[in-house]
């Protein structure tokens, strides 16, 4: 009796679009989105209020339920806006990443069929020159216009008619219509759109309610790109259906200052940042007078060694249990705090292998970050480590609603109401993917365990084959040399069909020039590229990366390049992920030295 007189939730709504009107009925005075320092802080019945106003904007000029509509915008309010709104006309509302040059956006929004684009200024050059070759482009509408809206363009705050039924509208969309497009990053060829209906996200975002249990209010932080489906998966659809707050840090690169300020509840990164957060906190201690350095490198060692024998199903020591506690007291509690995650329920990496040292580093100061692993075919979600059951160099099990096996020649395979709809216009592809059973191939190579948590080896296009036919992870192995030394920023392996492994190793923008200045090395990022002290640097880096992998993994030769890769750069795609195949034809040459 209680059930059916119980509110409904926005877990319970058929839509994304119906689950925002029930939060935001539900929690009026709540805020929704703000910016760091409140200088925008909209409630949801704020919130609710300009997304109704836009909406009916956007169907004057023209969208319907179905339509596609492409967004250019970064971490900022506006994007929750702008993509609800659309979402309550019906339309299909697509990010656009904001690294794409004018020939990668005509790409993605001629592929899309989008007649309205919505961006802000500082894209705006890109978006119109993309526009020349883009004829069924009608509208581009600037969020943040410096007085009037540029020739050819209108304003954000134009966009608005108070005249649209949006209940109505709501009310004729179903779990099977699409919801969004997430272009895959284009390692492999020209970026496919993935299409994720309601009834996914749906899925996917009732699933993680029950891993973790979030507060009332959560917090979190905007701040990946959103084009990227971890984006909107954790900081917009999931804050939509819960309700938590959304803070938007514009610049990726501020995400350290933005933590203490928030205190999230849920907090999910790549693991260069987590690699980052420990090197600084490792740098912090050694800089500490002897006898405090000293306290706390064996306070370090004394609970990286309870997490290890936790990990192992080894009993801990009461003397070392109550060492650690001392220790959490004394010593983690602060640095939590500082860090700004003293009140995260949950602290996720994903994305890439993250090596076990840096997991443990964390697990050791009391905070339990696990891995998980997902795809923009499946919404993001696919396996997680629950947080009161973490293994270690696992990405967890299947999370609720999901089913994992492992096909015979190694692919992880999934089957779910997570999975996607198809890729936009590419049958072929889908029927590729999908198979008749509901079966999607991943392209990544696993092993599951007897408990069924799934460690992912790599993927299966990219897996080396060395000339004595020995089949190797170069994801792995670059892990392994980018944790062994912060100077390290990226690492390519070289070695498929080689008689040994080589490496292009890039420099870590931000600590390079620190470290450079302590030693006493002067000089640009291409020119440390040079320098025989920071190789030198480099190589026990190098060395201490090939202690812990087999021999044959091992990096025989490497060449520093100059400069930083970039996402969305000639070598990363704009999620950070490498191209492989570019990168072996630009630097052929310097590949080539590496073997005559």
């Amino acid at each position: 009796m209680e059930s059916s007189t119980a509110p409904k939730r926005g877990v319970d709504a058929a839509t994304i679009a119906e689950a925002f009107r029930i939060t935001s009925a539900q929690r009026p005075d709540d805020v929704a989105v703000r910016t760091k320092g409140d200088e925008v802080a909209w409630t949801w019945s704020e919130l609710r209020e300009r997304v109704d106003r836009l909406a009916g904007g956007l169907h004057g000029l023209g969208l319907r339920k179905g339509d596609t509509i492409a967004l250019m915008l970064g971490n900022r309010p506006e994007f929750h806006q702008a993509d609800l709104a659309a979402m309550m006309v019906g339309a299909t509302p697509f990010s656009i990443y904001m690294t794409y040059a004018p020939n990668q956006i005509e790409y993605v929004v001629g592929d899309a069929g989008a007649r309205i684009l919505i961006t802000e200024t500082q894209f705006l050059d890109n978006v119109l020159e993309a526009r020349k070759t883009l004829p069924d482009l009608e509208h581009v509408i600037v969020v943040d216009p410096d007085g009037a809206a540029p020739e050819g363009t209108l304003a954000l705050d134009d966009v608005s008619a108070d005249d649209f039924d949006v209940e109505a509208s709501i009310a004729q969309l179903t779990g099977e219509d699409v919801l969004t497009l997430i272009y895959t990053s284009g390692t492999t060829g020209p970026p496919k759109g993935v299409e994720l209906a309601h009834r996914n996200l749906l899925v996917a975002v009732s699933g993680i309610e029950e891993i973790v249990q979030f507060p009332e209010g959560a917090r979190v932080i905007s701040w990946l790109p959103n084009a990227h489906i971890a984006e909107r998966a954790a900081h917009h659809y999931l804050p939509i259906v819960f309700g938590f707050t959304v803070t938007c840090c514009p610049n990726p690169r501020e995400i350290v200052s933005f933590l203490p300020e928030v205190r999230p509840h849920w907090f999910f990164a790549v693991p260069r940042i987590w690699e980052k957060l420990k090197s600084g906190l490792e740098a912090m201690v050694a800089g500490q007078p002897e006898e405090q350095r000293e306290k706390a490198q064996a306070a370090l060692a004394a609970a990286r060694k309870k997490v290890q024998l936790e990990q192992a199903g080894e009993p801990v020591p009461e003397e070392l249990a109550a060492a650690v506690a001392t220790a959490d007291a004394e010593m983690f509690s602060g640095l939590r705090t500082m860090l700004g995650l003293d009140q995260v329920v949950a602290i996720n990496v994903g994305a890439a292998p993250t090596p076990v040292e840096v997991l443990e580093f964390f697990h050791a100061i009391g905070l339990p970050l696990a891995e998980l692993w997902g795809m923009s075919e499946t919404c993001g979600g696919g396996a997680v480590n629950p947080p009161d059951r973490i293994k270690l160099g696992t990405v967890g099990p299947a999370t609720p609603g999901a089913e994992l096996k492992i096909a015979e020649d190694g692919e992880l395979l999934m089957r779910s109401g997570m999975v996607m709809l198809g890729y936009r216009g590419l049958p072929d592809k889908t029927a590729e993917a999908i198979d008749e059973d509901g079966w999607l191939h991943t392209g990544d190579i696993a092993v599951m365990d007897e408990d069924g948590y799934v460690k992912i080896v790599d993927r299966k296009k990219e897996i080396i084959i060395n000339a004595a036919g020995k089949n190797m992870s170069p994801a792995n192995i670059e892990a392994a040399v980018k944790s062994a030394s912060p100077l390290i920023g990226n690492a390519v392996c070289i070695g498929d069909a080689k008689p040994y492994n080589t490496a292009l190793i890039v420099l870590d923008a931000d600590f390079a020039p620190a470290w450079a200045a302590q030693n006493g090395v002067e000089g640009t990022l291409e020119e440390l590229s040079h320098d025989e002290r920071v190789r030198a640097a480099v190589q026990e880096g190098v060395d201490a990366a090939n202690a812990k992998l087999a021999r044959v993994e091992q990096i025989k030769k490497f060449t520093i390049v100059e400069g930083d890769w970039l996402p969305g750069g000639d070598e990363l795609t704009p999620t950070m992920k490498l191209k492989r195949k570019p990168i072996a034809a630009k630097y052929d040459e310097t590949i080539g030295d590496m073997y005559a």
